[in-house]
């Protein structure tokens, strides 16, 4: 009887500390947006592909990230994460459970570019063009 009452008195007292809600947190912090954004192609449109978007700032310095969805010209489905922040853009790129992430190397004609070792990724517009040695991959923006 003692036994299951000191046990049932100790696991009363774990749910109830438990239950504490903190919310003083890191306040260097803040979630400045995490909804839809609305983003403007070149002729000044609303462009309704965009999937999500956030933005943070963390001690001053604003971090956003967009996620879009292209197809590919087999119909695949790829994730690409476009993240802008203080110390580097870059761009990842998930298929198949794998992410390949590559840093922008230059801007030139409205089309960007981000390179990492053999693979190259060219941006312009609503088309996404992947080189990685000889194979070539076409994606185009695309809603789910």
């Amino acid at each position: 009887m003692r036994k299951s009452l000191l046990i049932s008195t100790a696991a009363m007292a774990l749910l109830l500390t438990s239950c504490k809600k903190n919310e003083s947190g890191n306040k260097s912090v803040i979630k400045i947006d995490s909804s839809e954004t609305v983003v403007r192609d070149n002729n000044g449109k609303i462009d309704s592909v965009t999937e999500s978007s956030s933005t943070m700032e963390v001690n001053g310095q604003k971090t956003e990230k967009t996620d879009f969805v292209y197809k590919a010209t087999d119909g695949t489905l790829v994730k690409v994460v476009f993240k802008n922040d203080p110390k580097e853009n870059t761009v990842a790129i998930t298929s198949n459970k794998k992410t390949f992430t590559l840093p922008k190397t230059e801007t030139k004609d409205a089309e960007t570019i981000y390179k990492k070792d053999d693979m190259t990724v060219r941006v312009k517009g609503d088309s996404l063009h992947l080189e990685q040695g000889n194979n070539i991959i076409e994606l185009k923006r695309t809603k789910i």
